[in-house]
Protein backbone atom coordinates (compact mmCIF):
# COMPACT_ATOMS: atom_id res chain seq x y z
CA UNK A 1 0.00 0.00 0.00
CA UNK A 2 1.48 3.67 -1.00
CA UNK A 3 1.74 6.11 1.93
CA UNK A 4 1.87 9.42 2.01
CA UNK A 5 5.09 11.81 2.80
CA UNK A 6 5.39 13.47 5.92
CA UNK A 7 5.94 16.91 5.26
CA UNK A 8 9.08 19.48 6.79
CA UNK A 9 6.63 22.22 8.87
CA UNK A 10 7.62 25.66 8.98
CA UNK A 11 6.06 27.73 11.05
CA UNK A 12 4.36 31.45 10.06
CA UNK A 13 6.55 33.23 12.61
CA UNK A 14 9.78 31.54 10.78
CA UNK A 15 11.71 34.40 9.23
CA UNK A 16 14.55 32.79 7.18
CA UNK A 17 18.00 33.48 7.51
CA UNK A 18 20.26 36.44 6.58
CA UNK A 19 21.01 37.10 3.11
CA UNK A 20 24.41 37.90 3.88
CA UNK A 21 25.12 34.80 5.44
CA UNK A 22 24.97 32.99 1.68
CA UNK A 23 26.26 33.49 -1.95
CA UNK A 24 23.23 35.32 -3.53
CA UNK A 25 24.17 36.76 -7.01
CA UNK A 26 24.86 40.66 -7.28
CA UNK A 27 22.13 41.30 -9.09
CA UNK A 28 18.87 40.28 -6.87
CA UNK A 29 21.22 41.20 -3.30
CA UNK A 30 19.04 44.34 -3.21
CA UNK A 31 15.64 42.76 -4.05
CA UNK A 32 15.84 39.76 -1.51
CA UNK A 33 14.47 40.21 2.00
CA UNK A 34 15.47 36.90 3.52
CA UNK A 35 16.97 33.46 2.42
CA UNK A 36 13.96 31.45 3.68
CA UNK A 37 14.72 27.57 2.45
CA UNK A 38 18.85 27.37 1.75
CA UNK A 39 19.73 25.35 -1.25
CA UNK A 40 21.70 22.60 0.60
CA UNK A 41 17.90 21.71 2.72
CA UNK A 42 16.50 21.83 -0.23
CA UNK A 43 18.82 19.14 -2.09
CA UNK A 44 18.57 16.85 1.71
CA UNK A 45 14.38 16.91 1.43
CA UNK A 46 14.89 16.13 -1.84
CA UNK A 47 16.69 12.84 -1.47
CA UNK A 48 14.73 11.95 1.19
CA UNK A 49 11.69 12.02 -0.74
CA UNK A 50 13.35 10.28 -3.51
CA UNK A 51 13.77 7.34 -1.08
CA UNK A 52 10.27 7.32 0.16
CA UNK A 53 9.07 7.24 -3.77
CA UNK A 54 11.49 4.74 -4.90
CA UNK A 55 10.22 2.38 -1.57
CA UNK A 56 6.62 2.90 -2.28
CA UNK A 57 6.43 2.46 -5.97
CA UNK A 58 7.65 -1.11 -5.89
CA UNK A 59 8.06 -2.44 -9.36
CA UNK A 60 6.57 0.18 -11.32
CA UNK A 61 7.50 1.63 -14.09
CA UNK A 62 7.67 5.50 -13.44
CA UNK A 63 6.47 8.46 -15.85
CA UNK A 64 7.85 11.44 -14.47
CA UNK A 65 5.96 14.47 -15.77
CA UNK A 66 7.63 17.56 -15.19
CA UNK A 67 5.41 20.81 -14.42
CA UNK A 68 6.92 23.60 -16.07
CA UNK A 69 8.92 25.66 -15.37
CA UNK A 70 8.79 26.35 -11.96
CA UNK A 71 9.19 23.26 -11.70
CA UNK A 72 12.54 22.13 -13.25
CA UNK A 73 15.24 22.33 -10.79
CA UNK A 74 12.90 20.38 -8.37
CA UNK A 75 12.34 17.70 -11.03
CA UNK A 76 15.81 17.37 -12.46
CA UNK A 77 17.48 16.88 -8.76
CA UNK A 78 14.76 14.35 -7.32
CA UNK A 79 15.32 12.55 -10.75
CA UNK A 80 18.86 12.23 -9.67
CA UNK A 81 18.60 10.85 -6.50
CA UNK A 82 16.40 8.13 -8.22
CA UNK A 83 18.98 7.64 -10.47
CA UNK A 84 21.33 6.73 -7.99
CA UNK A 85 18.72 4.75 -6.10
CA UNK A 86 18.43 2.80 -9.20
CA UNK A 87 22.34 1.79 -9.43
CA UNK A 88 23.32 1.47 -6.10
CA UNK A 89 20.00 0.24 -4.61
CA UNK A 90 18.82 -3.27 -4.18
CA UNK A 91 16.12 -3.24 -6.55
CA UNK A 92 15.45 -0.75 -9.55
CA UNK A 93 12.45 0.64 -11.79
CA UNK A 94 12.36 2.16 -15.62
CA UNK A 95 12.27 5.40 -15.56
CA UNK A 96 10.96 8.14 -18.55
CA UNK A 97 10.41 12.00 -18.33
CA UNK A 98 8.32 13.77 -19.99
CA UNK A 99 6.65 17.86 -19.23
CA UNK A 100 3.81 19.55 -19.28
CA UNK A 101 4.04 23.76 -18.90
CA UNK A 102 1.18 25.75 -16.97
CA UNK A 103 0.53 29.38 -16.98
CA UNK A 104 -1.47 30.08 -13.97
CA UNK A 105 -0.05 33.78 -12.47
CA UNK A 106 0.86 37.01 -13.50
CA UNK A 107 2.81 39.53 -10.92
CA UNK A 108 2.04 37.54 -7.63
CA UNK A 109 -1.44 36.75 -8.29
CA UNK A 110 -3.07 33.96 -10.16
CA UNK A 111 -4.95 34.39 -13.26
CA UNK A 112 -8.32 33.11 -14.01
CA UNK A 113 -7.29 31.18 -16.77
CA UNK A 114 -5.12 27.97 -16.84
CA UNK A 115 -3.81 27.00 -19.55
CA UNK A 116 -1.58 23.79 -20.58
CA UNK A 117 0.70 22.59 -23.42
CA UNK A 118 1.24 19.21 -23.74
CA UNK A 119 0.45 16.08 -21.37
CA UNK A 120 1.59 12.78 -20.44
CA UNK A 121 0.27 9.83 -18.15
CA UNK A 122 2.54 10.25 -15.47
CA UNK A 123 3.04 8.03 -11.83
CA UNK A 124 4.69 10.72 -10.80
CA UNK A 125 4.67 14.99 -10.99
CA UNK A 126 7.32 17.13 -10.03
CA UNK A 127 5.59 20.30 -9.35
CA UNK A 128 7.54 22.90 -7.38
CA UNK A 129 4.78 24.72 -5.18
CA UNK A 130 1.18 24.01 -4.30
CA UNK A 131 -1.35 26.69 -2.73
CA UNK A 132 -4.97 27.03 -3.66
CA UNK A 133 -4.12 23.55 -5.44
CA UNK A 134 -6.27 24.92 -8.77
CA UNK A 135 -3.73 24.22 -11.36
CA UNK A 136 -2.97 20.91 -10.24
CA UNK A 137 -6.43 19.79 -9.72
CA UNK A 138 -7.06 20.68 -13.51
CA UNK A 139 -3.85 19.26 -14.64
CA UNK A 140 -5.25 15.90 -12.83
CA UNK A 141 -8.34 15.86 -14.37
CA UNK A 142 -6.88 16.19 -17.65
CA UNK A 143 -4.25 13.05 -16.82
CA UNK A 144 -6.92 11.19 -15.16
CA UNK A 145 -8.92 11.22 -18.30
CA UNK A 146 -6.41 8.74 -20.22
CA UNK A 147 -6.99 6.17 -17.00
CA UNK A 148 -3.06 6.13 -15.91
CA UNK A 149 -2.44 2.98 -13.36
CA UNK A 150 -1.76 5.48 -10.97
CA UNK A 151 -0.98 9.15 -10.57
CA UNK A 152 1.03 10.47 -7.39
CA UNK A 153 1.84 14.05 -7.25
CA UNK A 154 5.14 15.14 -5.62
CA UNK A 155 5.61 18.91 -4.68
CA UNK A 156 8.20 20.52 -3.03
CA UNK A 157 6.32 23.06 -1.54
CA UNK A 158 2.70 23.76 -0.32
CA UNK A 159 1.91 27.05 0.58
CA UNK A 160 -0.59 27.33 3.68
CA UNK A 161 -3.30 30.12 2.33
CA UNK A 162 -6.82 30.96 3.04
CA UNK A 163 -8.00 29.78 -0.40
CA UNK A 164 -7.02 26.76 -0.54
CA UNK A 165 -9.93 24.00 -1.01
CA UNK A 166 -7.68 21.52 0.80
CA UNK A 167 -5.86 19.88 -1.54
CA UNK A 168 -2.72 18.05 -0.65
CA UNK A 169 -0.26 16.45 -2.75
CA UNK A 170 1.28 12.97 -2.00
CA UNK A 171 4.79 13.66 -1.19
CA UNK A 172 5.49 17.06 0.36
CA UNK A 173 8.71 18.86 0.81
CA UNK A 174 8.07 21.74 3.09
CA UNK A 175 4.66 23.29 4.19
CA UNK A 176 5.32 27.06 4.12
CA UNK A 177 3.34 30.01 5.51
CA UNK A 178 1.50 32.36 2.80
CA UNK A 179 4.51 34.14 2.09
CA UNK A 180 5.96 35.15 -2.05
CA UNK A 181 8.98 32.96 -2.42
CA UNK A 182 11.22 32.95 -5.13
CA UNK A 183 14.08 31.24 -6.22
CA UNK A 184 15.56 27.49 -7.33
CA UNK A 185 13.08 28.33 -10.43
CA UNK A 186 10.04 29.86 -8.64
CA UNK A 187 9.93 33.12 -10.42
CA UNK A 188 7.85 36.55 -10.48
CA UNK A 189 7.65 37.36 -14.00
CA UNK A 190 10.55 35.07 -14.88
CA UNK A 191 13.32 36.47 -13.04
CA UNK A 192 14.95 35.04 -9.78
CA UNK A 193 14.77 31.21 -11.40
CA UNK A 194 18.29 31.42 -11.46
CA UNK A 195 18.77 31.92 -7.80
CA UNK A 196 19.92 28.31 -6.25
CA UNK A 197 18.02 29.32 -2.42
CA UNK A 198 14.03 29.94 -2.19
CA UNK A 199 13.91 33.51 -0.82
CA UNK A 200 11.64 36.03 0.58
CA UNK A 201 11.21 39.20 -2.17
CA UNK A 202 10.94 42.55 -1.10
CA UNK A 203 7.56 44.97 -1.85
CA UNK A 204 9.71 47.35 -4.27
CA UNK A 205 11.00 44.25 -5.83
CA UNK A 206 7.62 43.12 -6.43
CA UNK A 207 7.19 46.81 -8.24
CA UNK A 208 10.46 46.76 -10.10
CA UNK A 209 9.97 43.90 -11.68
CA UNK A 210 6.12 44.29 -12.51
CA UNK A 211 4.46 43.15 -15.62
Amino acid sequence: MLTCNPNLLIRDEESGYNKNLFCIPKHYEEDLERVFIPHGLILDRTERLARDIMQDMGSHHIVALCVLKGGYKFFADLLDHIKALNQNGDKSVPVTVDFVRTKSYCNDSPTEKISFVGEELPTLHGKDIIETGRTMKALLSKIKDKRPRMVKVVSLLVKRTGQSPGYRPDYTGFEIPDKFVVGYALDYNEYFRDLNHICILKENAKEKYRM
